[in-house]
This record gives structure tokens, sequence and C-alpha cells, in this order.
């Protein structure tokens, strides 16, 4: 088995949703967007009352279609070695992040793969020192023609994985899902760029959904909640709290996943025990240990055994590290993409007694310093970020917070997991031109001309004015 393979897969185990929000500095008044060849505008959705389809006004809790004429690309033009670049970025990130997230003292669960996809969807936006810090802390080592399509190719490959709908409804075990789905919310009348659209509807066939942030945010924010647990099967409720969608939010870019698999080797219930589990601190708790014997994939090394479990489908799999007593933080601390290839490269098939808990919990991060202390901080600097392409360099905006919150359930039968990521983007104040002090505090001249005609009128000088 291919190291590539194999981290690609572990991508997937993740089931996720992502969300990025672009805010304005301050409410104003928000004028209808001239028409565009390229864009159509289309019934509204979410509301029984009447749409405006002329850009005026919006009733609560509606949004109207503006499609852009360019179709999804169903061919991308990326090539293997681009596609195999991209997950290793992606997984070089996914590693950094853990190593800046992490806290023994805390379960933690998150997908890499969501955060780095919401982010070139605000990354393909991006220009100057912002793109670049962007690239070298999200690892895109590929251009930006490049980058797109290779996420584009990977995510088609995603989802023509889902067995949703090719294996009989009377199975006994459930099929391996894997639904992927994306949307773009924004202000209705503001001049967001055809080429941005363009690049979002060709590689990440998402439309844009007109909605009336400025005027009203909660019926706004109640929808695109909707349409998230819709498409998470109501794993992730209440993403975006009260308050996180005001009159200053202009752009909601959305991204979700969800996930399962059903394990290759299931385990049986009644082998599973109520048993103690040691914490970090060497204290204990009750444990539901489930427990199976089996052929598995596996290695050890100096202070760690580890396992890897397929699913039914073969199309995802788990790897679980587990470091010896008193191991944890040396273990873990090592951890990176590198290490990570190494470990899953060294399996080899074992006879393994594994005992291992049930576990269902979700977590939830405000990723904004986070990501600015690895290596993007223009990104967050309302003078310093440079994201013109979206809507132009009059619309200055920038990141204000990143939210990410993720589920995940294991038990005998298999994976649950799903995750979202929130980017909050305001409009930051255009730069200013710089203050120029005039101080006549020392000898000067003046002069006084006749407004009309230009005449000069007096002349004089100042050396003492006492």
């Amino acid at each position: 088995m291919k190291i590539q393979n194999t981290v690609r897969n572990m991508m997937l185990a993740g089931g996720l949703l992502c969300l990025v929000v672009f805010s304005a500095g301050c409410s104003q008044s928000v004028e209808p967007p001239a028409e565009s060849e390229d864009i159509e505008v289309v019934e509204p959705q979410e509301s029984e009352a009447d749409a405006s389809t002329d850009g005026s006004v919006l009733s609560p809790g509606e949004f109207v279609y503006a499609i852009s004429g360019v179709d999804r690309d169903a061919s991308p033009s990326a090539d293997q070695d681009q596609q195999a670049e991209l997950v290793g970025g992606n997984n070089a990130f996914a590693f950094d992040l853990y190593q800046a997230v992490r806290d023994n003292g805390q379960n933690c669960i998150y997908s890499p793969y969501s955060i780095s996809l919401a982010l070139a969807m605000a990354y393909a936006g991006a220009g100057g020192s912002t793109e670049q810090q962007m690239a070298e802390t999200l690892h895109y080592t590929l251009p930006q023609d490049q980058l797109h399509p290779a996420f584009n190719a990977l995510d088609l490959y995603f989802e023509s994985l889902d067995e949703s709908d090719r294996v009989p409804e009377d199975e006994e075990v459930q099929p391996f899902r894997l639904n992927i789905a994306n949307a773009i919310w924004g202000q209705h009348g503001f001049p967001f760029t055809d080429a941005y659209l363009e690049t979002l509807a060709r590689n990440y066939g998402a439309g844009l959904r007109l909605v009336d942030f400025v005027n009203e945010p909660e019926p706004a924010r109640l929808a695109i909640n909707r349409w998230v647990e819709d498409e998470t099967e109501e794993r992730i409720k209440d993403l975006l709290k009260p308050g996180i969608i005001t009159p200053d939010t202009r752009l909601v870019l959305t991204n979700a996943i969800y996930f399962y698999g059903a394990w290759m080797m299931q385990f049986e219930e009644s082998a599973t025990q109520e048993e103690p589990f040691k914490l970090i601190d060497g204290s204990q708790v009750t444990a539901s240990l489930m427990n199976k014997s089996e052929q598995f994939l596996y290695t050890e090394g100096e202070g760690f055994q580890a396992l890897q479990m397929g699913y039914q489908s073969g199309n995802a799999l788990m790897i679980v590290i587990l470091p010896e007593e008193g191991s944890f933080e040396t273990v873990a601390a090592s951890l990176d993409s590198a290490r990570f290839e190494e470990i899953a490269g060294g399996m080899q098939s074992r006879q393994v007694d594994v005992f291992m808990p049930r576990f269902e919990y979700e977590a939830e991060f405000n990723l904004a310093d986070t990501l600015a202390a690895m290596g993007m901080p223009d990104a967050f600097d309302p003078s310093a970020a440079d994201f013109s392409a979206i809507a132009g360099p009059d619309q200055p905006l920038y990141i204000s917070e990143v939210i990410h919150k993720a589920f995940v359930k294991v038990d005998e039968q298999g994976t649950e997991a799903a995750a979202a990521t929130a980017v909050v983007m305001k409009l930051g104040m255009a730069v200013p031109d710089q203050t120029i002090t005039f101080r006549a505090d020392h000898p000067f001249i003046f002069v006084i001309v006749d407004n009309a005609t230009g005449s000069i009128l007096f002349v004089g000088q100042v050396v003492d004015p006492s």
C-alpha cells in the first residue's frame, strides 16, 4: 500500500464541513449590483415571500441564486503529480496545526482537510504578502492556476466514493458515506468580482446565494445553519452562534462533507467491557473497551505502537498511534507529516488483540491567533491584508476570526465524523494617506492672493510673532 493512498484516505476519515465568513467593518447600505452577462439571478429559496430579482430588497430569511455562467469543471486539468503535491502540502499543514492546538489535558478532533479547503477558497482572492504567507503556512506549493483545479480533482474523486445510492437499503451494514457540498452566501448588492466567483464556480461547484446580511443578519445566520445541519446529517448544529453574522458580514463560503465508514472487521458488542482507562496525570476513569483479535497492519517503535483499521468500502482507514504510558508528550511532540508517513509505511500484518474504547465527543477552536502565529499574520491585519481579488481594492477584506468545530463517534460498527470551519472576514478601512504635521513654530513666509484673479495682494514673513 502506497503511503500517498494511506494519507489521502486518512484525510477522509475526519468527515467535515467548513464555512468561510467574510464581513464588512461598518454597516452601510448596499446598492444593487450591476447586471452582468456572466451572472444570472434565479428563483428565491427558503421563503414563501416574493423574491426581488432586481437586486433591491430581500424578505427575511430568503435568498436568491446568482449563478455564474461558468459551470464546474468536471475534468479539471490537474495531473496525478499535482494532486499528490496538494495532498502532501495539506498533510504537512495537518501536523503543523496539530502541534499548535494539541493540549495534553483535552480531547482533540479537527479536520485539517476542511480547514485547508475553506482557506483555499479565501486564498483564491488573496494577493501580495497575504497570499505568500497563506501559501507558506498552509503549504500551498502549487500556483493559484494549478492549486484550485487540484482541489477540484481531489474533491470530485472523494464524491465518487460515496455509496449511499449504490447499496441496497436492506443491507445490514450501512454503506460508505462521503457527501460533499459547497455553497457561497453573499451580501445582496456587494461588488464581488466575476473572476473570483468564476474561480469558485469552476473549481468548487458553488453558486452564489444572495442574502441580506445588512438588514436581516439573524435570518441569514439561521438559513446557513439549516444548510449546515442538512449537509452533515444534523451532526453540526448551531455552528454560527448568535452575533457571528452581523450587518457587517459580506460573504460566507460553505463546504460540507459528511463521513461514515463501517469497520472492515467489526467489534462484537458482547465483547465490550467497562474497564479502567488511565489518564496522563495517573488518575483513572471508566471506559467501554471494545475488543477484537484479528490480523491487522501493525508496527511499533521507540515509545509507541501503531495499528491500522480499515473500513468495509476499502476507501478509507484509521491509523491509531498508541504511546507507551508516560511517553505521550514525547511521541506527540515528534509527530509531523514525515514521521507519520514513516509510521504508516512501516506496517506489517500481525495477529493483534485490540482493546479500544468507544468514544464520542466534539471540540471547538478559535484558530485566528493560532494561524497568525503559524506564519500568516497579514491575513488578520486590517491594514495589511490583501484580498482585493474578491471584491476589488476598494473593499479591503481581512480575517477577524477562524472558528472550527468537529464531531467524532467511534463504536463497534464504525466511525462517523463531521466538522465545520468558519472564517469570519470584515471590511477593513482603506489605508489613509500619511498624516502630515505642519508646525509653524519658526520663521515663515506668507502670501495673500486674490481668489478670483490670482493676484498677489500681500507677501510677508514672520520671524518673531511676539
